[in-house]
């Protein structure tokens, strides 16, 4: 689908009432609808990250077993993981929403996944999305002794990677193990994908600045796949040919179109497992304004996971306040405990900006939480992120029981 295609919103509020009645009709397969009972979407209560948990692990599964492609299990961030399953044709959906990134994928990309390839979706999706679309693909994985930032960072640089996909923080991480390994130059690089965490304007803008190359969001879950990506105006669009999105009121429970509020989704091409109504948790504001880059979908803000909030602190707008410092500080990895009234916050930052940069982001602080009492205690280089980790070497060997007389055998039969 060309994203331009959509004339206007009345066209894509077209295509979802087309599309519901199949959806239903989907939902009322699975063991879980069909006992809860499937009524118009309107009247359909939520289905919440419990309901996933309390079916697992196949509750929600609407077609037969044979027709299963893969299984997956979600991070567990904010409770214990639910289960998600897709079919060949949910997989086509999954690897085509990805793609719809501005900065396209072609057949003359190197595009690096550093994201994890265990139970989680989101290695495995953008393996698939690059794969469709030509791309060689270079599986970093993430979280993985086999990969430590160290290779990492020579990947980077030895295969002319031009696309990478990963974490926003794993960017950084991955700047840094640059500078410790020696490498100034990453010439072939033209985006960096990311997705899995919030990311506001500064940290953005930041990463861009260090690596010279523009970063493109996506939002999504392992329970849906991509839910919304990046336009080349840095808005953040919902997929809406290919869900239905509401906005929960968390305090009345109200569903409405637009406004902030927790997101809820129910995907319109899903075999293996529908969701009605599915409370994805995450703080968002949904707007149907117009968009000068031409896509007729509504625009997101994403302002957080709710289970990761604290009082009136949310991680974002805490990172905003530690990226809205001077570039020449340094400051690239935080850290924050709230206890009440006051908040301590943990910069990694050069002796020769310690001062300063306690002194601004104190003040910044102060200001936008008149409430909270802040610390801001400065640690040095390595104190957040050690060294040892930027330069590890990787560990992985197969099981070995046989060893000479100079070797270390208390790696015997070790998988890691």
């Amino acid at each position: 689908m060309n994203l331009g295609d959509w004339q206007d919103f009345d066209g894509l509020a077209r295509l979802q009432r087309d599309r519901l009645p199949a959806v239903l009709a989907a939902a009322e397969r699975s063991p879980f609808y069909r006992k809860r009972g499937v009524a118009d979407l309107a009247e359909q209560p939520l289905t919440t990250k419990q309901d996933l948990r309390d079916a697992y692990p196949f509750g929600l599964l609407a077609c037969d077993r044979a027709d299963l492609a893969t299984y997956h299990e979600s991070s567990g961030s904010s409770g214990e993981p639910t289960a998600s399953y897709y079919t060949e044709a949910d997989w086509d959906d999954l690897a085509e929403r990805f793609a719809r990134k501005w900065v396209g994928i072609t057949a003359e990309d190197t595009m690096m996944v550093r994201t994890p390839y265990a139970l989680m979706i989101t290695g495995h999706l953008a393996h698939a999305a690059a794969r469709r679309h030509g791309a060689t693909v270079v599986p970093a994985d993430n979280r993985s002794l086999a990969t430590p930032y160290s290779r990492v960072v020579r990947l980077l640089h030895d295969l002319g990677v031009t696309l990478t996909w990963s974490l926003p923080t794993d960017t950084l991480l991955w700047a840094a193990a640059a500078r410790a390994g020696g490498y100034r130059d990453f010439p072939s690089l033209r985006a960096l994908f990311v997705g899995g965490e919030p990311v506001g304007p500064a940290r953005k803008a930041r990463i861009a600045r260090v690596w010279g190359a523009p970063v493109v969001e996506e939002y999504g879950a392992t329970e849906t796949g991509s839910l919304a990506g990046e336009c080349e105006r840095g808005t953040m669009h919902l997929w809406a040919d290919r869900a239905v999105f509401e906005v929960q009121d968390p305090a009345t429970g109200e569903l409405r179109p637009d406004g902030r509020g927790r997101l809820v989704v129910t995907p319109l091409f899903r075999e293996a497992m529908p969701l009605l109504r599915y409370a994805i948790e995450d703080e968002v504001e949904v707007s149907y304004a117009e968009c000068p880059c031409g896509w007729h979908l509504p625009a997101v803000r994403l302002l957080g996971r709710a289970a990761f909030a604290v009082g009136g602190l949310t991680q974002l707008g805490l990172e905003e306040l530690v990226f809205a410092l001077p570039e020449e500080y340094g400051v690239w990895f935080w850290r924050a405990r709230a206890d009440g009234a006051r908040l301590r916050v943990e910069i990694e930052v050069p002796d020769r900006w310690r001062a300063a940069a306690v002194h601004d982001l104190t003040a910044a602080l102060r200001a936008a939480f008149p409430g909270v009492e802040p610390l801001v205690a400065p640690v040095p280089a390595g104190g957040l992120v050690p060294f040892s980790l930027l330069t590890a070497q990787a560990e992985v060997m197969k099981p070995r029981g046989l060893f000479g007389a100079g070797e270390d055998w208390d790696s015997a039969l070790r998988y890691y």
